[in-house]
């Protein structure tokens, strides 16, 4: 990792190409050392830039995304200004979020674009891996979403408020995430800037960021792997979907029947009574210490933010966040939202007869009365999704969410959805967070994204 970032600076290069690749939370450039080797490896020095980010490293990504965003914005900024004075122009820009990072860097690119960057420089490649765009809220209904409220909103200082959608940012009255997803914001346009808009999401056991948050969906086929039929992309089986096939219905007579999932589950549940045990026990005391520990991080956390409000120059930062005065100005509907619990909780969903807050839906029937003819597209092309698929159910999301999922679409992802099976920490092994047999599905990840994902 300190060899990518040191030869970031080697002024004999004179690859006009940089690349910045943004950890999560808890992160740091460690994390990302694959994806930095693989990067080098496949693009050298004359070719290609690489800065991790490291100024949000540990707990600092706790200081919410627009303060990891200005840092992370400021590292590029002094990168590109010592590459220029060494006499390396820097012509291209791509920029890698893993978790949280993918996040910070919607918010770094915003900034980049206000202050003209974009003018001088392609915005090239933006490709998030794992990354919350709809935050962490779990689509759950009832009582229990304010417990799941209480505790986990509460636990990561300013990031926890904005990853629950329940912060107020700046004069917008809106969290964070809604602002980053307006069309009429700075951060969208810079966005849609980008040449490729990549991201990739697990499809299980991501219990960090689950399916639906990192893949910008209102849909989740894969809470039942027996009930449905998975295509794999050539080349990249079993670990990449087909963008353009995924996943489908089986028929009913494929399923198991309901005394062989209730034998099979039954098995299940009595292999797990040990670990449920042990959990049981150490609960109590893990939830008093993480407790703890995580005032005295939110403490910490409240004085840095304190300190970085003082640094010089940040006034450049401080920009208006909208580009007209059309945007979205309608205050947040949700007083709260869920802490993830996908290891224990299952998904809640609207009912079939409720009235859908999907404006795209809407658009879409609005758009097919007036034009009868409509061409068909692919059933679940991934590169322009829909938020919904009438195939599965629709998640409990909340308005703003579908709001969010409508505006992200329209910019354009390409959705590579990624099905890692031989680990359950799936949220790590998705960029081979480290070097270790388990981890290998992950690299098949990381060898798509850089044949497929990244244009240099």
């Amino acid at each position: 990792m300190e060899e990518a970032e040191r030869t970031s600076l080697d002024p004999a290069r004179k690859a006009d190409h940089l690349c910045v690749l943004v950890h999560g939370l808890w992160g740091n450039p460690n994390h990302l050392s694959y994806l930095a080797k693989s990067l080098r490896e496949k693009h050298p020095e004359d070719k290609l830039n690489i800065l991790v980010a490291k100024s949000n490293s540990g707990s600092y990504t706790y200081d919410g995304i627009e303060t990891g965003g200005e840092r992370v914005t400021q590292e590029i900024e002094t990168l590109l200004q010592e590459l220029e004075h060494d006499g390396t122009s820097i012509k291209k820009l791509s920029i890698i979020g893993y978790s949280l990072g993918g996040l910070i860097a919607r918010y770094a690119i915003g900034l980049l674009h206000s202050k003209g960057w974009f003018d001088k420089i392609q915005p090239l490649n933006f490709t998030t891996f794992a990354t919350p765009h709809l935050g962490v809220r779990t689509p759950l209904r009832g009582y229990h979403s304010h417990l799941w409220n209480a505790f986990g909103s509460r636990t990561l200082s300013s990031s926890g408020r904005q990853l629950f959608t329940i912060d107020t940012f700046r004069d917008t009255k809106r969290p964070i995430l809604s602002v980053l997803a307006d069309p009429d914001s700075i951060f969208v346009r810079a966005l849609s800037l980008f040449k490729n808009r990549t991201l990739y999401a697990n499809i299980i056991n991501d219990r960090s960021a689950p399916y639906y948050t990192t893949a910008i969906t209102a849909t989740d086929p894969f809470v039942d792997l027996d009930a449905v039929n998975i295509r794999y992309l050539e080349g990249y089986s079993p670990n990449i979907l087909d963008p353009n096939h995924p996943v489908t219905p089986k028929a009913a007579q494929d399923q198991q029947s309901f005394y062989t999932r209730l034998s099979t589950s039954g098995q299940g549940l009595l292999y797990r009574v040990p670990l449920y045990t042990a959990l049981i026990a150490l609960i109590p005391v893990a939830t008093v210490a993480w407790t703890i520990n995580s005032g005295i991080q939110s403490f910490r956390s409240s004085k840095r933010i304190q300190l970085h409000e003082q640094v010089e120059g940040l006034n450049g930062y401080r920009i208006p966040l909208m580009l007209t005065n059309g945007g979205n100005t309608a205050q947040s509907a949700m007083s709260g939202a869920f802490r993830r619990m996908n290891s224990t909780q299952g998904h809640d969903y609207l009912p079939e007869s409720s009235e859908s807050s999907d404006d795209e839906t809407q658009a879409a029937k609005e758009a097919a009365s007036e034009n009868p003819d409509p061409p068909q597209e692919p059933p679940l092309k991934l590169t322009r999704t829909t938020s919904r698929r009438a195939d599965f159910p629709t998640l409990a999301l909340s308005d703003e969410q579908f709001e969010m999922i409508k505006h992200l679409d329209e910019v354009g992802w390409k959705k590579n959805l990624v099905h890692i099976q031989k680990h359950g920490h799936t949220h790590a092994a998705i960029v081979v967070r480290m070097e270790k047999p388990g981890f290998d599905e992950g690299k098949v990840v990381v060898r798509h994204w850089l044949n497929e994902g990244f244009e240099l």
